[in-house]
């Protein structure tokens, strides 16, 4: 089943605890942010941090948008259209203080359940990719991360508007999102539950 959280219990759920990216100074239009660097690979290899997977599939209905995103701290760009699950996306920022709270959480799903449900972490709207990868490492995440500092995903017919994150998103085998909420992970089980729920598995 298919369900948006529509868009009052949104905006009730980045008030009572998520991060407003409108908050968070933005650099001039023409900026570019290099998330591959020798001193972010150090920092990723450190961290032990896996290499992104490139997508092979192409878009498909009411998937993830057409948006290539390059590997946070090095490697290849991902067609994130192209990718398939079942799948755990979660959209996060270094600036983000609940995500600091919730990534060991995606971390233990990962440690526990990633041979079934894989897990993906996008760095979005955050120029600092220095910051989020020293957060990342802090934080246990061993996962793949993608970067999004131009915040490419929003606008586009899979996410409207991003107002702030934390977000996650589900993937099913497919390549359709069955489920994207604007919501801090505040325990293992209510992720395993969100997981259960809208991707039909039993962990």
């Amino acid at each position: 089943m298919r369900r948006l959280l529509p868009t009052a219990l949104v905006a009730v759920a980045l008030a009572l605890g998520a991060c407003d990216s409108a908050d968070v100074p933005q650099p001039p239009g023409a900026a570019k942010v290099d998330v591959d660097t020798p001193a972010l690979r150090a920092i990723k290899e450190q961290a032990g941090i896996e290499p992104c997977r490139r997508t092979s599939a192409g878009p498909t209905d009411d998937g993830m948008p057409e948006v290539t995103l390059p590997c946070l701290g090095g490697g290849g760009d991902v067609d994130v259209a192209g990718l398939r699950g079942p799948m755990v996306v979660n959209l996060w920022a270094s600036w983000c203080g609940p995500c600091r709270k919730e990534l060991p959480i995606y971390q233990q799903f990962h440690d526990r359940y990633g041979d079934r449900v894989a897990v993906l972490g996008i760095d979005y709207n955050d120029v600092q990719p220095e910051a989020a990868l020293e957060l990342a490492r802090d934080t246990g995440v061993t996962y793949p991360l993608l970067a999004d500092p131009g915040s490419d995903l929003e606008g586009t017919s899979t996410f409207p508007t991003i107002r702030g994150v934390p977000w996650v998103v589900l993937i099913d085998a497919d390549g359709v999102v069955v489920h994207r909420q604007a919501v801090e992970v505040t325990s293992l089980a209510q992720l395993v539950d969100l997981v259960d729920e809208h991707l039909g598995t039993d962990l």
